[in-house]
């Protein structure tokens, strides 16, 4: 299994089922926030580019799938920045695969004004059971009742703007979708949410708000989300966060670990210069 895991194949399964999750953020937004949002998706020579003109979050604003399916077009890296551009982003990422073609992909984006910044580890793992996961708080699948305060947990901590919050109730029941909640007796206390695809999983949208750090709360969530694609018959599960760098802890990156994922490949960003 661990050759199969890092394959080629499985690399572009993780790309593939990252952009998707991507793509239904943006198909699940009503109308009128995606308006209040200036939230978009293009597609600029077979990459998603995901452009949200009224927050600065780089989480919203990122471009996925650049060169993975295909060869970029040359003139891709400019069309991307000119995108951001007239959106009036400052601050997008552009995320360069390890398997994107051509070859010079990097080179034309530092043409195009990106530079590299930190990068982002891919994990992936099975569906084998989830090593215990002990936390005093309880976790629940959760629906539409508690999923404002999904949205304003996950919103504080990935630094969205309180509009932005309102993405993530509409993926309560959707198609696909499964949204965890951790919760200190009625009080909702953490996030985490699963995405499936074709018997693919793609964890994203961990967080615990910071009175509730250090109870094992992160852990039970990725054990919860891993147990309920076994039920789901998934067959690969894939997640991320960025990657270790001295100074910073990187307590997410080792509760990942911890819940059984390997470490599948480091994936540049790109910024502009």
């Amino acid at each position: 299994m661990h050759g199969t895991l890092q394959s080629a194949d499985t690399e572009r399964l993780g790309e593939a089922i990252e952009r998707k999750a991507l793509a239904e953020l943006h198909a699940a937004a009503p109308a009128g926030l995606r308006a209040e949002l200036g939230f978009e998706q293009i597609e600029i020579g077979g990459a998603l580019v995901s452009i949200a003109a009224r927050d600065p979050s780089f989480i919203l604003n990122r471009t996925i799938g650049l060169g993975v399916e295909a060869p970029a077009p040359a003139d891709a890296p400019g069309r991307i920045r000119a995108a951001y551009e007239r959106a009036g982003v400052e601050r997008p990422f552009v995320h360069h695969h390890p398997a994107a073609r051509p070859d010079d992909l990097a080179a034309r984006l530092g043409e195009a004004g990106f530079k590299p910044h930190r990068r982002w580890m891919k994990f992936v793992r099975g569906v084998e059971a989830p090593p215990e996961a002990r936390s005093d708080l309880a976790i629940r699948e959760i629906g539409a009742e508690h999923a404002d305060a999904f949205g304003a947990i996950v919103g504080a901590a990935f630094d969205l703007t309180e509009t932005a919050w309102r993405l993530f109730a509409p993926l309560a029941g959707r198609t696909g979708w499964h949204l965890f909640t951790s919760f200190d007796g009625d009080q909702p206390a953490g996030t985490g949410a699963l995405f499936v695809d074709g018997g693919v999983g793609w964890l994203d949208w961990g967080s615990t708000a910071p009175r509730f750090r250090r109870r094992g709360g992160q852990t039970a969530l990725l054990a919860a989300r891993v147990a309920r694609a076994r039920e789901l018959g998934c067959r690969l599960l894939f997640t991320e966060t960025g990657e270790e760098v001295d100074g910073d802890p990187q307590h997410s990156y080792h509760n990942i670990q911890r819940a059984g994922f390997a470490e599948a490949g480091l994936r540049e960003n790109w910024v502009p210069a």
